[in-house]
């Protein structure tokens, strides 16, 4: 799969939600994910969390954003949930 503009994109606004979500504070989400806030900056630079980082971001934003936001352009690695199946409105 290729990395378009629009993954990108997906991918800059899900991080910038986890720092949201972190208290606007990238040492904050370094912390929750036992890095440095080095990194967290170079992920921000870059527009998007290495692959080995995704699980713990997505733990750090305590279940809001979720792997799959967080890198859309790697589907096979970060699947998005299967949507819950319908509940009929007919009663039996």
């Amino acid at each position: 799969m290729t990395y378009c503009v629009k993954d990108a994109e997906l991918c800059r606004q899900a991080l910038e939600k986890v720092i949201k979500i972190c208290g606007n504070n990238q040492s904050e989400l370094a912390r929750r994910c036992n890095v440095k806030q080095p990194h967290v900056w170079k992920w921000v630079r870059a527009g998007r969390v290495p692959t080995e980082r995704v699980h713990s971001v997505a733990k750090a934003s305590e279940g809001k954003v979720l792997p799959h936001e967080l890198r859309p352009d790697l589907p096979d690695l970060f699947p998005a949930p299967a949507p819950a199946p319908a509940i009929s409105a007919v009663a039996a």
